[in-house]
């Protein structure tokens, strides 16, 4: 069985947001994946959507919605 759960690193410790359906002393496998925070990649994305709405921006495109119309 695969869960993935919410859990607070504190202390040394991991604390579950919601308790586990199991019993006591059970053995489990824990694998820690963190949010990952690039700022190259955030700024690449930013200036992806920069240019994706200029596009998808531009009045001029206008005249093709109104063709798609008749």
């Amino acid at each position: 069985m695969s869960t993935t759960l919410e859990a607070i690193y504190e202390d040394g410790h991991l604390r579950l947001a919601s308790p586990l359906p199991l019993p006591n002393h059970a053995r489990v496998t824990v694998t820690v994946q963190t949010p990952e925070i690039d700022a190259e990649r955030q700024a690449w994305l930013k200036e992806s959507e920069a240019a994706l709405m200029k596009t998808w921006g531009n009045p001029a495109d206008d005249v093709f919605n109104a063709l798609l119309k008749k």
